[in-house]
């Protein structure tokens, strides 16, 4: 499975982006679907996951982004998005779409090791 990202770039306080990735390749099959992010010098944490079929009971969220960020996946197309609203300069970081085979458990966000599949990342800069 190949993951490409894109939709990051700079916006202000208060502003809004959505990323955007595409999957290719063996995507038949359930993944859990999953965007983390990282600054320098920091572990990569998890944002958001969710089911490939786009089951929203599926979804889960850092604490960090609940609320702002809402993640959703068109099979269809096989692309997952991040909607974030209402950024802040904390959210300033590179963005990595990643996937695994498997649903998404309570706790995924947690172990970024058993992500098997990962984008070259986007970046996002809030100021």
């Amino acid at each position: 499975v190949q993951l490409v990202e894109s939709g990051g770039g700079s916006v202000q306080v208060g502003g809004s982006l959505r990323l955007s990735c595409v999957a290719s390749g063996d995507t038949v099959g359930g993944y859990c679907m999953g965007w983390f992010r990282q600054i320098p010098d920091k572990e990569r944490e998890g944002v958001a996951a969710i089911d490939s079929d786009g089951n929203v009971a599926s979804t889960k969220y850092a604490d960090s982004v609940k609320g702002r960020f809402t993640i959703s996946q068109d099979k269809a197309k096989d692309t997952l998005y991040l909607q974030m609203n209402n950024l802040s300069p904390e959210d300033t970081a590179m963005h990595y779409c990643a996937a695994f085979g498997g649903d998404c458990y309570v706790g995924v966000l947690s172990y970024r090791a058993d992500f098997s599949y990962w984008g070259q990342g986007t970046q996002v800069t809030v100021s």
